[in-house]
């Protein structure tokens, strides 16, 4: 008799392996999209500052007798063709705003923006990312 017994558990378990994996499956799946699309978030953040910060760097050398509007817009056009390629298609619609070139304060500014991939249809997420600097200012030896 004990071993009907045995023999009647191990048949009423039949299928629970199935029926955990059937439960799980989507559960880790979710996880594993939760994680990519994350990633490629924090991606497009990255490529969104590292180009706010190239514009910085190079408007900061400017020095504010020489600054026009014209060299900023031409110092924005360049950081947005960078953003674009150095983001691609992960932070796609990159625009960036024009400079804040602030004389009395000596500091400059960029914000860059764009949409980053979505592995998910019709989620839209946008990420802005601003970079701030000192204007150098150079002057001559005495």
């Amino acid at each position: 008799m004990p071993r009907s017994g045995a023999r009647d558990r191990r048949r009423s378990e039949r299928g629970a392996t199935s029926l955990e994996l059937a439960i799980l499956a989507p559960s880790i799946l979710a996880l594993i999209f939760v994680s990519i699309q994350t990633a490629l978030w924090l991606y497009g953040r990255s490529v969104a500052l590292n180009a706010a910060q190239e514009g910085v760097s190079r408007l900061r050398l400017v020095q504010p007798p020489v600054y026009t509007t014209a060299v900023g817009e031409q110092v924005r056009a360049d950081v947005e063709a960078y953003a674009q390629q150095l983001g691609g298609n992960t932070l796609g619609d990159a625009e960036v705003a024009s400079p804040a070139y602030n004389n009395p304060e000596g500091m400059v500014s960029f914000t860059v923006t764009g949409k980053t991939i979505s592995l998910v249809p019709g989620l839209t997420l946008e990420v802005s990312r601003t970079a701030t600097g000192p204007i150098e200012e150079f002057e001559a030896d005495k």
